[in-house]
């Protein structure tokens, strides 16, 4: 077995719920498998629904100077050189449009650029400050979201719902949108049961961002590690030959997971599952 790349995602496998365990930063423990991993020149792409700048820390402490995937696939940066490899951003009619209709339908709506997140006045609320705690960064606060996204390069578009039974409304909000954007949906283990909506340009994914980092490496997903805790994530586990799942990963992703050869399901985030995970492929 030779794993010659990582690629996990951040909420729910390296950050947790327990605040100044796992949250809002790695454990100190996981930080140091992090980087004991990368000084043995393996990538670790951390492919996440966050912008960069939420976890810069993540990356200066753990020395993750490589090319990661964040905004649901919108960028794919290296932070700690500062290299932006590339940005896909959305068509500004379009996401003034689809953020003035989100907000028309009374759905809390962010936007976020390669540097920034907006929100708009008059939405200011209790899912405003949990979010904040959750991305360590405040937002600019505008007095009209869409017509500031005229002016604005926008990665992503990230609509809320309050709950999951909350999703399918915001789901039919986005429906005319469809043939132009994609959306996907998230959450982070702190703030539940908040539901992230994550839009990007057509075509534009985790999956796909994963595909272009590899792809840049000129490494094979025949040695990737691929490891995740909700069902979106398959969207690049299934890539690689080696996955795995946390113990507090969707039971639809553990059944995912648990179908395929060189597959593992490791320990909860709550007990750095990360690390149990690299013991299994022999990565520390």
């Amino acid at each position: 077995m030779t794993i010659k790349a990582i690629i996990i995602d951040v909420d729910g496998v390296i950050i947790g719920e327990k605040i100044g365990f796992n949250s809002p930063y790695p454990n100190e423990k996981v930080i140091q498998a992090l980087k004991t991993i990368r000084s043995k020149g393996i990538p670790i792409i951390l492919c996440t629904a966050k912008p960069h700048f939420s976890i810069a820390k993540v990356f200066q402490d753990a020395n993750l100077s490589n090319y990661h995937i964040t905004d649901g696939g919108g960028v794919i940066i290296d932070p700690v050189e500062n290299k932006i490899l590339k940005k896909y951003t959305l068509d500004s009619k379009c996401a003034a449009k689809v953020i003035q209709t989100m907000i028309d339908n009374n759905v809390y709506t962010e936007f976020y650029t390669p540097d920034s997140y907006f929100v708009q006045n008059s939405q200011e609320s209790k899912i405003t400050k949990d979010h904040n705690l959750v991305l360590q960064t405040k937002p600019v606060m505008v007095d009209s979201l869409a017509e500031e996204s005229k002016k604005q390069e926008i990665t992503k578009i990230m609509p809320i719902a309050l709950n999951p039974e909350d999703k399918p409304r915001v789901n039919k909000v986005f429906e005319p949108f469809k043939d132009e954007l994609i959306m996907n949906w998230g959450v982070h283990p702190v703030i539940l049961p908040l539901q992230f909506g994550i839009i990007t340009a057509k075509g534009i994914s985790k999956k796909t961002s994963a595909q272009e980092i590899i792809s840049k490496y000129n490494l094979s997903f025949n040695n990737v590690l691929g490891v995740g805790d909700s069902t979106s994530d398959w969207q690049f586990i299934q890539l690689c030959k080696y996955k795995a799942a946390m113990g507090n990963a969707s039971a639809e992703l553990k059944d995912l997971v648990s179908k395929e050869e060189n597959s593992f399901v490791g320990k909860s985030v709550d007990e750095n599952g990360i690390i149990n995970i690299f013991e299994h492929y022999k990565l520390i």
